[in-house]
């Protein structure tokens, strides 16, 4: 039987995260996020955001701030081939409770490894 873990005041709450890609098709996953980018900040004309999304990561920075991930789901039914030149690879996340040191405590200056695991977790 699993341990079941009531929410208490106070208690924090660390997500961790990794999406792993693979760029099938470069110039449809640049060209997608120059699109995103256009949604993102219709404004902009095409020199903006040409010089906003310029290498993998704008462009992976910009999907993600657009679309909120980059993995599809693995429990989605996948479209294939994907309109944004990528290829899902896997999607991992993991929550830990009560981390010693939220992100927030560190200010300016993260931990060498922002995603290491606190002993014991």
């Amino acid at each position: 039987m699993d341990e079941t873990t009531v929410p208490t005041r106070g208690m924090r709450v660390s997500v961790r995260t990794r999406q792993d890609v693979v760029i099938a098709d470069p110039e449809l996953f640049l060209a997608a996020a120059r699109q995103a980018c256009r949604e993102l900040n219709p404004d902009a004309d095409e020199e903006a955001v040409a010089e906003e999304v310029r290498d993998v990561h704008d462009a992976v920075f910009t999907l993600l701030e657009r679309h909120g991930g980059l993995a599809a789901s693995l429990l989605e039914p996948q479209v294939l081939p994907r309109q944004d030149g990528l290829s899902a690879a896997g999607e991992i996340m993991r929550i830990v409770l009560d981390d010693p040191m939220p992100l927030k405590d560190y200010g300016c200056f993260l931990p060498e490894d922002p995603f290491a695991l606190p002993p014991g977790a």
